[in-house]
């Protein structure tokens, strides 16, 4: 069999082939062989030739030589897959197959953030891939325990009878349910955004973040992290708090050395048993996580036998109360830690002797000398009550109702009779006090992260079966199963628990014993032991999710600075976060205070849950195409209650708090947005953006601006050099000053070619522009046309850029410098073309001359004027610009002066006095002048320069005429064989001159000789004729204007900063296009900064207001 092979070698011509030997499989002839795009039937030799010779072109890049499939191929089946869609082969160059794609989707795998590391493993080879094991976990064990784990915590156990005892049954049901709405409400927004598509491991932070964008991802993503790492603290020092209390107090370091100093003493031992933790903790965290989950589910057990337990005591205390008697004096409740017998006296050997209770109030033991004792002690009785009434006693009346205290105020039982007298100060440990003020607003603050932990479950989506079926679910009935817990403990505490006991925080009228645990049934230990382990547990839990949490954020490299934390050891694991982790917790315990910590870290947590419900809102009322959530059980009314009770509950529990949090969100907010996150994930931010910026271009579609709210909108067209770079950027200095980032800009450039071919060119000129509009600070929008004459290209910008009302209203244009020394008139045609262009288009136009000499954004002008000749009218465009450039920095300490030109028939006082009220009104301040300009004859100097100008318009028009037929007549002897179609060779781009015939005629004829001569015998007397041309008389009075302008500007303004005048318009006429260019250089002559104006015909500026 032959194959046919196209000729690479020089010199073969493009038809020929040469046939090449190689070995296929036999074929019978009619087989028909699916292996080739040709799905015939074989005939003959020359058909299969045909088709190998089509393939072979279709594909020759091909790993494989031959078009059929071996059996070793044939078991692959992807290139057979290959042939069959050859129609597609240019799109599968650069797209992958369906099936591709699906085997990709299928083989998908939750890493950490789903980014970077999940295509690295997709893109390494199949071999050196591991077998990762794939999730398992179902809603029980993946969400619905790992969030029951979360949500219970330390304030079950150590704050909640005490919020019942201040706040009364009712108000607790209140703070219960206000918590408890605000988590349901934002788990169904999570769960609306959790099964809107894959959530990879990473939990709130990625939902947020790639629904509202990286700038409040990452806001949320801190505020979430600095959540958790203060949960950490809190739980350390409930921990602690349990262990020096109720465990082991004789543990304590510090002891109160006077009696007010309990607390002081206390707070010291917190911060040095909770810093010898926190390091124990970090120390476990840092060498081994896999024992802390390991261990996760003997803390939950820890946490379930508790409230099991707690439950129980309820039931038995109906029966069987457990006795736990309180000592009374009068009305307020005693410390039992100081004495054992509630009496005043007790009987020893049948004789009344003073009791350890008298001994304290009287400091003495003689019952006669009752000098010394306590005035209350000695009008009040003592008396024992019931701690645990029993939830059949009725005391739930009692406790509906809320005590809030001071602090250092005794707790009184109500209706216990008593003599209100004043006692000694110095006798006040010995009752129990407040040690807190306590309001609604504080018990929120305290309450609140008892409800915290709804994201465990999505924080576990990697591990998750069915991970968008079990969020939802598992999240739902842990806060139901929470709640309910909540709800009922908060009922039993009222109902079994007496008052006073449920306001001592820490059981000092029940000898020390935790108050919870008084009612737990078997023993009050068990409420003790498994509260500890809980709290352990759960800031072992914090301190591992943190750090992770921070790696992920640091990763995503949205916050430079912290780009450190997102590396750790070889397997992962985030050690430099777990060090900043440890840090900042380590600040929570160094406040020491349950009570101070729990509001802080209530304000992280409210953060995000706030906008976890304004992510699910925007998503929802933005009705985006990829908004596709399998949980259909969400409303964006529902997302906007969650919002707002987070924003009440807030400002209820703490309003400097609130304040702090949202300062700190903000600040970070701002330094995303500062640093230019250059992330797009698709968020719902933009899409907010897109809406409120289509709604106020349809506003702006009604009208024109009205003339106060005009303001130059910018087009500023750039030249490009051949390496792309921009050639004048201080053009873009200049558009930034005169803008101050304000309004619209443009940035325009045009290519010249074919967009096909260019499209690359195109894209890298966009990027470049774009990176220069970065360094001059200009905040606007970069549009790069390709077109096949840059005057075509220069037409489409004006007519097509911007949007709507967003539309350019005034075009910066370049000047064309060196027009005069280039014998190639494009540069200047394109100019004059752009100035016709624009005032067809009535749009205002600014020419800045000598741009290179303007100033940079970074220097300062601390003196100096800005001069401006105002010749004609213009709608006020001349009077506005100075005005807008003075608001920036470069040029605000500069002054204002207008020149006007007054005619011989013109009252030039009466001018000056006008204009000074014009500006009066306008609320311009500047200096007047009028300039008289005296009728003078036409000197010879201006005649001269007139003269010189025609003579060289005329030389160069000759001079391109004569190259050209120079360059036909070799064209021509060249070209004698060949059909190339000839182009004109003297005119531009842009000049259209008449088509040269495509067929040329190679016969000299005797006319054709002729003509030729007589064509270069009129070229040279046509350069003979220069000698005695005489100059148009209209050419010698625009000369004439132009040199008596210039003359007076250059006197008067030599020195300025800047000068802006009136640019006079391009003549109607187009064949005077060259002398208008001289016009406009006599007229800028030496002159250093000039800028050209000219107005779009409506008035800019207005004396009303």
């Amino acid at each position: 069999m032959w194959e046919t092979v196209h000729m690479a070698q020089d010199g073969a011509c493009p038809g020929d082939f040469m046939l090449q030997s190689v070995n296929y499989p036999r074929v019978k002839l009619g087989q028909e062989f699916p292996g080739v795009a040709f799905r015939g039937h074989i005939r003959s030799l020359p058909k299969l030739m045909e088709i190998t010779s089509s393939s072979h072109a279709s594909h020759g890049n091909h790993k494989e030589n031959s078009p059929f499939l071996n059996s070793s191929e044939a078991g692959k089946g992807g290139d057979y897959y290959d042939r069959n869609l050859a129609l597609f082969e240019e799109e599968l160059d650069i797209r992958p197959k369906v099936s591709s794609l699906l085997g990709k989707l299928v083989n998908y795998t939750n890493l950490t953030q789903g980014v970077k590391e999940h295509e690295e493993a997709e893109n390494t080879d199949g071999s050196k891939k591991k077998v990762s094991k794939s999730p398992s976990m179902g809603t029980l064990m993946g969400v619905y325990l790992p969030c029951m784990q979360n949500i219970f915590g330390v304030i079950l156990f150590l704050r909640l009878t005490w919020m019942v005892g201040m706040a009364g049954v009712l108000q607790s049901f209140l703070i219960v349910l206000l918590c408890c709405c605000c988590t349901m409400l934002t788990t169904i927004s999570m769960s609306a955004i959790a099964t809107n598509g894959v959530v990879p491991a990473g939990g709130s932070y990625f939902m947020i973040s790639r629904s509202l964008g990286p700038e409040f991802g990452g806001a949320v993503g801190l505020c979430f992290y600095l959540g958790t790492t203060f949960a950490g603290a809190m739980y350390i020092l409930g921990a602690i708090e349990i262990l020096l209390t109720y465990i082991v107090p004789q543990a304590a370091i510090f002891h109160p050395s006077g009696a007010h100093d309990a607390s002081s003493a206390m707070l010291n031992n917190m911060r040095v048993y909770g810093t010898v933790f926190l390091i124990l903790m970090a120390v476990v965290v840092f060498v081994g996580v896999k024992y802390v989950n390991k261990f996760a589910s003997l803390f939950l057990a820890c946490v379930v036998i508790s409230i099991l337990s707690i439950y129980a005591g309820a039931i038995k205390s109906i029966f069987e109360p457990p006795e736990f008697p309180i000592c009374v004096l009068g009305n307020r409740t005693l410390s039992r830690d100081h004495f054992d017998v509630c009496a005043k006296t007790v009987v020893k050997d049948n004789i009344t002797v003073a009791s350890k209770l008298w001994e304290l109030f009287c400091h003495s033991t003689n019952l006669t000398e009752e000098q010394h004792c306590d005035e209350y002690f000695l009008m009040n009785n003592v008396s024992e009550i019931a701690g645990i009434p029993g939830a059949a006693s009725g005391i739930l009346i009692d406790n509906l109702w809320s005590n809030y205290l001071e602090k250092g105020e005794i707790l009184e039982k109500a209706h216990q009779p008593s003599v209100d007298v004043a006692g000694q100060k110095n006798n006040l440990h010995l009752y129990v006090l407040s040690d807190i003020a306590t309001s609604f607003m504080v018990l929120v603050g305290i309450f609140f992260p008892s409800v915290t932990g709804i994201m465990a479950g999505s924080n576990r989506s990697g591990d998750l079966k069915d991970a968008q079926k079990s969020i939802p679910v598992g999240t739902i009935l842990a806060i139901v199963t929470t709640s309910v817990v909540y709800f009922s403990c908060v009922l039993l505490f009222g109902a079994c628990i007496e008052g006073v006991v449920l306001r001592d925080k820490y059981g000092d009228a029940v000898k020390k014993n935790l108050v919870v645990g008084t009612l737990s049934w078997p023993s009050p230990w068990v409420i003790v032991i498994g509260s500890f382990f809980s709290t352990c547990g759960a800031g072992l839990q914090s301190l591992t999710g943190a750090p992770r949490l921070l790696q992920a954020i640091a990763k995503d490299n949205i916050i430079p600075f912290l780009w450190v934390f997102g590396h750790g050891k070889a397997n992962g694991e985030p050690t430099w976060a777990l060090l900043l982790t440890a840090l900042i917790a380590e600040l929570g315990i160094l406040i020491a205070s349950l009570d101070m910590v729990a509001p802080i870290l209530s304000m992280f947590f409210l953060m995000c849950y706030l906008f976890v419900n304004l992510a699910c809102a925007v998503q929802t009322l933005l009705r985006t195409p990829n908004w596709r959530p399998r949980f259909k059980y969400y409303h964006w009314a529902l997302s906007f209650l969650g919002m707002s009770i987070c924003l009440a509950l807030m400002f209820i529990s703490s309003w400097y708090y609130a304040l702090v949090a949202m300062l700190i969100a903000g600040m970070i907010y701002k330094y995303i947005e500062y640093q230019g996150a250059e992330k797009e994930w698709g968020d719902g931010i933009r899409g907010l953006s897109l809406s409120a910026a289509r709604y106020a271009l349809l506003r702006l579609e009604e009208g024109p601006p009205h003339t106060k709210n005009w303001r130059p909108q910018l087009l500023v067209l750039l030249k490009l050099d051949e390496d792309l770079h921009v050639k004048y950027p201080r053009l873009l200095t200049f558009a930034s000053q005169l803008k101050a980032g304000k309004g619209l800009t443009i940035i325009g450039s045009v290519i010249q070619g074919n967009f096909l071919e260019t499209y690359g060119e195109a894209q890298a000129a966009e990027q470049t522009i774009k990176n220069m509009m970065e360094i001059e600070k200009v905040k606007g929008f970069c549009q790069v046309v390709v077109a096949n004459k840059v005057r075509e290209g220069i037409a489409h910008l004006i007519q097509s850029c911007g949007l709507g009302g967003m539309k350019h209203n005034t075009v910066v244009l370049g000047w064309p410098y060196g027009w005069r020394q280039s014998e190639d008139p494009r540069s200047w045609k394109t100019f004059i073309g752009t100035v016709r262009c624009t005032t067809a288009a009535h749009l205002a136009l600014l020419v800045p001359k000598n741009v290179s000499f303007y100033p940079s954004n970074h220097e300062r002008y601390n003196e100096g004027n800005i001069d401006v000749w105002w010749i004609v009218h213009d709608g006020g465009m001349l009077m506005l610009l100075p005005f807008l450039l003075k608001q920036h920095k470069v040029w605000r300490k500069c002054k204002m002066r207008i020149f006007t030109v007054a005619q011989m028939d013109d009252n030039s006082i009466q001018m000056k006095k006008d204009l000074a009220t014009f500006l009066y009104q306008l609320r311009i301040e500047a200096e007047v002048e009028v300039v008289e300009m005296h009728n003078s004859d036409i000197s010879a100097y201006t005649y001269e320069r007139t003269l010189m100008m025609e003579q060289r318009s005329q030389m160069l028009r000759q001079m391109r005429l004569t190259k050209t037929e120079r360059e036909r007549e070799a064209q021509l002897v060249k070209d004698r064989h060949s059909i190339a179609r000839l182009e004109s060779l003297y005119s531009d781009e842009e000049d259209e001159g008449d088509p040269v015939p495509e067929n040329i005629q190679m016969t000299w004829t005797k006319e054709k000789c002729d003509a030729e001569k007589r064509n270069r015998g009129s070229a040279v007397g046509s350069f003979r004729d220069l000698i005695t041309i005489k100059p148009n008389h209209s050419n010698v009075r625009r000369m004439h204007t132009a040199v008596k302008l210039n003359e007076v500007i250059v006197n008067r303004s030599h020195d300025a900063r800047l000068v802006l005048l009136n640019m006079p318009g391009p003549p109607k006429n187009t064949d005077g296009d060259e002398n208008y260019m001289e016009f406009l250089e006599v007229l800028t002559e030496g002159l250093e900064r000039v800028l050209l104006v000219r107005g779009g015909g409506r008035e800019v500026i207005t004396i009303y207001s």
